[in-house]
């Protein structure tokens, strides 16, 4: 297959890049760089250092023989969207491309507004340019298990048959997101299914859970193919920051309750998914969701988990104030099958597993800044106070 990834310099978007291409299809990357110009904003940078696109590209070229196209440009300028996908004529588009830190899109009102226009406008822009080019195009987009929310009734994949007053019907399963980035999330499903609907669209709705590690058969080829590994209080997750933390002696903070429940899966897994997604595709006017994650685990689980694997002492700081607004006790029990059906083997979330990321924290242990992992955005407050590099709060934004 010709497939286009959007959002192809990003932490999922770069290995599943090289991850196709390896199994032989014609791949186009495209990315605005933004994640790149947050690190300069927010004055943090990725734990392993990466290089740039156009280095990592070249470096594959080299390494493998293949080739991947690049585009440069911003998904919110729907000529360039047009004009990309008229040129490289893609039968499938990967789309990562999206603010996808829920923190960021609660920092004030301008992160906010960022976030939803950003997202929401850019697929837009997309669903618009398949439309007008090639309606067979199959959209695979990136969506989230935090569209769900935590109801207390079984997550379904995607839809629910509800009665009521004597009549049953499947409509969209209801969705209570926790931040501005999460409710992005759901106006894109809701577009996405509307296009298919109105246009004969075809796209596949991966809710993906929080991904962890950072290794892949194709970046473990060479240091110049490395992905990100994020840990700050802004766009590092849960696992990465315990992982950091208890590396370099800090307690793991463990925020609120602790039973937090999410779904989790390696980022080998996103990969496979993806993979399954596009060699199944959607038929013409089919929106369809999987649920794309392997296991469930509460924070304090995950954080007993690394103490129990970290070769040195580990304590736990539990019942810290959470900077979020959720529920810190609940019900999580969500479907995942149809991607187990399409043949996902799990690689599932092991001691070894979390014993090789503390290994790479630990190799890279100098460019911890562990002044970056506390929170400093407070769901409560519309305007947090966010330092950043060397600017006054959110003074660089405007530069994004």
């Amino acid at each position: 297959m010709r497939i286009l990834i959007l959002g192809g310099d990003g932490y999922l978007g770069w290995p599943t890049a090289m991850h196709l291409s390896a199994a032989g299809h014609d791949v186009g990357v495209a990315d605005n760089f933004a994640r790149r110009t947050f690190d300069d904003e927010l004055g943090v940078s990725s734990l392993v250092p990466i290089h740039s696109l156009h280095d990592r590209v070249a470096s594959w070229a080299e390494l493998t023989g293949r080739s991947i196209d690049v585009f440069v440009g911003d998904l919110i300028d729907g000529q360039f969207v047009h004009a990309m996908v008229a040129d490289f004529a893609p039968d499938a588009i990967v789309h990562y491309a999206e603010q996808r830190s829920a923190p960021y899109s609660m920092i004030d009102q301008q992160h906010a507004v960022y976030t939803q226009t950003n997202n929401v406008v850019g697929t837009l822009n997309v669903l618009y340019a398949i439309a007008d080019i090639d309606r067979d195009i199959h959209l695979v987009k990136l969506g989230t298990m935090g569209e769900y929310g935590t109801p207390n009734i079984d997550i379904e994949e995607g839809f629910i048959e509800i009665t009521h007053k004597g009549r049953t019907d499947v409509l969209p399963y209801p969705k209570q997101p926790g931040s501005f980035y999460h409710l992005s999330k759901v106006h894109d499903s809701h577009n996405i299914m509307f296009a298919c609907r109105v246009w004969g669209l075809r796209a596949t709705d991966l809710n993906q859970g929080i991904v962890y590690g950072q290794s892949t058969d194709e970046t473990d080829l060479d240091p110049v193919l490395a992905t990100r590994f994020d840990y700050d209080g802004v766009f590092g997750t849960v696992l990465n920051r315990f992982c950091v933390q208890a590396v370099t002696g800090h307690p793991l903070t463990v925020y609120g309750a602790g039973g937090q429940t999410r779904g989790m899966l390696n980022i080998r897994d996103t990969l496979a998914c993806v993979t399954l997604a596009l060699e199944n595709p959607a038929a013409r006017g089919e929106f369809r969701v999987f649920n794309q994650f392997t296991e469930s685990f509460s924070v304090r689980d995950m954080a007993e988990m690394v103490k129990r694997v970290c070769p040195t002492r580990v304590d736990i700081a539990e019942g810290l104030s959470n900077p979020r607004v959720e529920r810190e006790e609940h019900y999580f029990n969500a479907a995942n099958t149809k991607l187990l059906d399409l043949g996902l083997e799990p690689h599932l979330l092991t001691d070894q597993v979390i014993s090789r990321i503390l290994e790479l924290v630990e190799s890279h242990r100098d460019w911890v800044d562990v002044q970056a992992i506390a929170p400093t955005v407070q769901w409560r407050s519309s305007a947090s106070t966010l330092t950043t590099a060397g600017e006054t709060p959110g003074a660089s934004f405007l530069a994004v």
